[in-house]
């Protein structure tokens, strides 16, 4: 008996989490933007990289502090022969016969410290090139996120005219299988051609691969958008659409504020920083240095507090004839990313206007496909009129069905386009982001 409740226990268990994994989760375009940006790999790789950006400025400040190091040995000694330049009564001593002493050994202990004072304003131009670069990774990872919410967006609309494919074909192939009920009705009474009946057979057939089909689009969408958002996998998505082809009467074309265009402006001047630090190989390197030395050699001296200060230049001569190839590099950098400032101003400038163009003609298409949808509604209606009283054939009531089934999904599809090519155009104005949300 306890091994029945068990089992009942289990199963019930098991059906409550199957129903779980299926209930719909109703989701808004916002929603799932904002999950895209907070949740997904792709946005916390952008994240990432603007960290690692903002270490490598501060490795690069840490150029402008002291070196300090610190450090000791011991070394045992073998058949040391003793000698010395310096004239005393000790040393004299020894030179007249006097036993050696016996080295065989000697410690030291040290402590430097080298503080640069100038190096031709390399350090300078290393840490405002590092500064530059970071601003370019932020801009840049904001630019890859402008894309990333609009590659959610085009999967949320694809899974929405999916839903909607779905709810038409569901709608239709119930007229289609009562129209082959109807048909066997009169073919069996004599009253239409069997020729007839295997037409509105054929097409509740198509109908049923369209479902099908449509079926299987949903799925794979709502698998892509679930896996992109990092949501428990089965989870059924069900998409927001009241708000689709409501947009703002007005869109003001020329604000424009691209992500991508101000990574490549910093990346510019990082280049020029690039420029000047290859310069700085012209100049010498001063640096402060000084530090402390102890060392001991038993039975022959020792010394401590040997703390020295002082002044060190170098300077490579060899670096002012081959580093004019370093300089001429750093230049063309420049030269090239002014150039490609160039070619993405104008890319821009065509992306703008052709998303406006495209926004345009959505609206325009919205209208057109209502209208069609009434006139396809209205023919549906007139042809099985007259096909009810002889005057038209089965050709003409299946082709008015489908027309009129074309219709009502143009215009369900029509008014996803409108916001699809809305929201591609604030990506081209480089505003996705920012506007979407209110």
């Amino acid at each position: 008996m306890k091994s029945n409740v068990l089992i009942l226990s289990m199963f019930s268990f098991l059906c409550l989490t199957q129903l779980k994994a299926q209930e719909q989760k109703p989701l808004s375009i916002q929603e799932a933007v904002s999950l895209v940006l907070q949740q997904s790999d792709a946005a916390k790789l952008n994240d990432t990289k603007v960290n690692t950006s903002e270490h490598e400025v501060q490795v690069a400040k840490n150029l402008q502090y002291p070196d300090i190091s610190i450090g000791g040995q011991y070394r045992y000694l073998t058949n040391v022969e003793f000698s010395s330049d310096i004239q005393s009564d000790a040393i004299s001593e020894l030179a007249q016969g006097s036993e050696i002493p016996d080295v065989n050994e000697f410690k030291i202990g040290y402590l430097d410290i080298s503080m640069p004072l100038f190096a031709g304003f390399k350090i300078k131009n290393t840490i405002e090139a590092s500064k530059n670069a970071h601003t370019a990774t932020s801009y840049m990872a904001k630019n890859n996120k402008e894309k990333l919410a609009l590659e959610t967006i085009h999967l949320y609309l694809n899974l929405y005219k999916a839903e909607q494919s779905i709810a038409l074909f569901e709608e239709n192939l119930i007229s289609a299988q009562q129209r082959v009920t109807d048909f066997k009705n009169m073919e069996e009474n004599g009253l239409l051609a069997r020729n007839d009946l295997l037409k509105a057979q054929l097409q509740e057939s198509q109908v049923k691969i369209s479902l099908e089909e449509a079926k299987k689009n949903k799925s794979i969408l709502n698998y892509r958008l679930v896996t992109l958002l990092k949501l428990p996998q089965g989870t059924s998505l069900k998409t927001i659409s009241e708000q689709f082809g409501i947009t703002p009467e007005t869109l003001d074309a020329d604000s424009i504020y691209r992500s991508d265009l101000e990574a490549l402006k910093y990346q510019e001047l990082a280049t020029e920083n690039q420029i000047k630090i290859a310069k700085s190989n012209y100049y010498p390197s001063i640096g402060l240095v000084g530090g402390y030395l102890a060392l001991d050699m038993p039975n022959a001296f020792t010394l401590t507090n040997a703390i020295n200060i002082g002044v060190g230049i170098s300077y490579d001569l060899s670096d002012i004839f081959k580093n004019k190839s370093e300089v001429e590099i750093a230049k063309s950098k420049a030269e090239e990313l002014h150039y490609k400032i160039d070619q993405t101003t104008d890319q821009i400038k065509v992306e703008v206007e052709n998303a406006l163009q495209n926004y345009q003609l959505a609206n325009k298409k919205l209208e057109l496909y209502a209208q069609s949808e009434i006139q396809a509604i209205e023919n549906y209606r007139i042809v099985k009129d007259k096909f009810e009283n002889g005057l038209a054939d089965t050709n003409d009531t299946l082709e008015a069905d489908l027309e009129q089934l074309q219709a009502k999904i143009n215009l369900a599809f029509a008014k996803a386009d409108i916001s699809q090519k809305y929201y591609e155009l604030l990506t081209a104005q480089g505003q996705l982001t920012t506007l979407i949300n209110n």
